[in-house]
């Protein structure tokens, strides 16, 4: 990428532009006063929950795969018993 020089009236204009920015920033203190607090044990619980939920996901995964192999390897055995009878 190639560095562009500023004209003074261009570092002026964005200066002014930062400054309207940082004008419409409201204060901590009134953000503060307007969010609601939550405890914290429930976004511990519903991470707890999804936590489980992954590993259980996790292991029907493997148990799937398992199975898909089964059925794939007696599709082979019976495509090879057909193949032998022609």
């Amino acid at each position: 990428m190639k560095a562009r020089s500023l004209s003074k009236k261009t570092l002026e204009k964005m200066i002014s532009e930062e400054k309207f920015n940082l004008g419409s920033v409201r204060s901590t203190e009134k953000v503060a006063k307007e969010t609601k607090e939550v405890d914290a044990n429930d976004y511990a619980n519903s991470l707890a929950k999804h936590i489980d939920y992954a590993k259980a996901l996790k292991i029907e995964e493997a148990r799937l795969t398992t199975r898909i192999r089964k059925v794939q390897i007696i599709r082979e055995k019976l495509k090879k018993r057909i193949i032998g009878n022609l």
